[in-house]
């Protein structure tokens, strides 16, 4: 699904999110903190765009992505990048000092397991950021969101996206995805401590900051 939507899946996201992500992007790298030295794993990378924005903190920064296709896009990105299953991470244990995964952990077919492998590869004390769509907490909001997410999202993917039909799962993985607390345990349930989150855009997107145990 994910090759089928590649070629244009940067412009997509950005016509959907009404320019969000490059925001979101921002603030997942400011959360993660990599410094200059550090091994940083940007997990479910897609095109690399996310790789990209936290490399500009001069921390070396490697893109993993399971679709081949979402990395051929990113190809012109002067980023590492390589193929791997977020469920059997290619990577020795401890060998990174800072993981993140944005808008891939629900993509994933066992996201506890994935969770549970970000923590292998994350040295003691390393650092983790999942950022995920989320629940906006305040209902009104809540329902003008939930109304653009099931209706109007698939309409405008029809006009922008080179596989509209991927956009239409997009929608109900989002609806079907936990809460930020209910994320949070799991987070803490798969080895990670400290774990606490902050709500971007009204909660449509949720920062779940974690350390490795």
């Amino acid at each position: 699904m994910f090759d089928g939507v590649a070629r244009r899946y940067d412009v997509t996201n950005t016509v959907l999110s009404f320019g969000q992500d490059r925001l979101w992007r921002r603030e997942t790298r400011r959360a993660l903190a990599p410094r200059p030295g550090e091994r940083v794993l940007d997990l479910a990378a897609g095109t690399a765009v996310s790789t990209e924005e936290l490399g500009s903190s001069g921390a070396w920064c490697l893109a993993c992505d399971f679709s081949l296709g979402m990395l051929r896009a990113g190809r012109h990105r002067a980023v590492p990048r390589v193929a791997g299953d977020a469920l059997r991470l290619p990577f020795a244990d401890g060998a990174f000092d800072a993981v993140t995964i944005s808008f891939g952990l629900r993509n994933t077919a066992d996201p506890d397991r994935a969770l549970a492998e970000l923590a292998r590869v994350t040295r003691p004390g390393g650092r983790l950021v999942v950022c995920e769509f989320s629940r906006p907490t305040w209902a009104p909001w809540r329902t003008v969101y939930l109304e653009y997410l099931m209706r109007a999202l698939p309409a405008v993917a029809r006009r922008v996206a080179s596989s509209p039909d991927a956009y239409v799962y997009l929608a109900e993985s989002i609806r079907a995805w936990p809460a930020q607390a209910e994320l949070a345990g799991r987070v803490a349930a798969a080895g990670w401590r400290q774990v606490a989150w902050r709500d971007l855009s009204g909660g449509i997107v949720a920062l779940h900051r974690a350390v490795r145990a």
